[in-house]
């Protein structure tokens, strides 16, 4: 019998694994269905639905491999980082789907979050004041109007599947909906700067590595805290409190 393994578990949701078979149990049954509903528009290969209840859902297992691990390095070729950029201008240059998505959707929105968030790690003593101050600087970037695409949303560099050079699947579309197109990029990338360049390759047209830079900063600043308080460890190397100090 296949033995269950337990994916990634906290407050919000756990993901199971039981042989080729995915069970994601969700407290919020409509990251569920934004799941289901953008794995059904994308034109990306993504994991077949097996099935779904209220609070669950049943995914096949992608073949493949995933890219790489945030505070690994990766194994992954340069043409494999090339084609996860290629698929990734596929999905931008898709039909926008017909939610508005779940991130923030405005510049005075974003600012709002991160101003209030950069506080609470200061006051907290989470991160040292200069380190917040000089991130909160380079995030400055990121906060402009954008044209919206179809956007992946949480597109971690562990949510892509390779095999060889190719890209064999891509998971976890719970946050996808309408957003910026950088932020994707940025998210793929985070603690990977040096496989930045193979993934602009691959998406095929130039883009403001500023605004990526910027992102690192917003997506790393945003999550430390939460990632301490769910179980997770920021600090440990090439994570998010080093893409912060890198940026130093």
């Amino acid at each position: 019998m296949d033995e269950v393994k337990v994916v990634v578990a906290h407050s919000e949701r756990a993901t199971l694994r039981v042989g080729d078979v995915f069970l994601k149990v969700d407290a919020d049954q409509a990251r569920i269905d934004v799941e289901v509903d953008a794995m059904a528009l994308v034109p990306v290969p993504t994991p077949e639905v097996l099935w779904r209840k209220p609070s669950v859902l049943a995914i096949a297992a992608v073949p493949g491999t995933a890219l790489g691990r945030l505070g690994e390095p990766s194994t992954a070729s340069s043409a494999a980082w090339a084609a996860a950029g290629a698929a990734i201008r596929r999905l931008h240059e898709a039909p926008l789907p017909p939610w508005p998505g779940r991130r923030r959707r405005s510049p005075e929105e974003l600012a709002a979050e991160l101003d209030g968030e950069c506080e609470l790690l200061v006051t907290n003593g989470v991160l040292p004041a200069d380190l917040v101050i000089r991130n909160r600087q380079v995030a400055e970037a990121a906060i402009r109007l954008w044209t919206p695409v179809f956007t992946h949303g949480d597109l971690q560099i562990d949510h892509v599947f390779v095999d060889g050079d190719e890209v064999t699947g891509i998971i976890d579309w719970s946050e996808a909906g309408r957003g910026d197109a950088l932020f994707d990029l940025a998210t793929l990338t985070l603690g990977h700067e040096g496989h930045l360049d193979d993934v602009i390759a691959g998406y095929g047209i130039d883009v403001d590595l500023d605004v990526i830079r910027a992102w690192w900063s917003v997506r790393s600043l945003l999550g430390v805290r939460w990632l301490v308080e769910h179980g997770f460890d920021p600090y440990a190397p090439g994570c998010e409190v080093d893409v912060l100090r890198s940026r130093m």
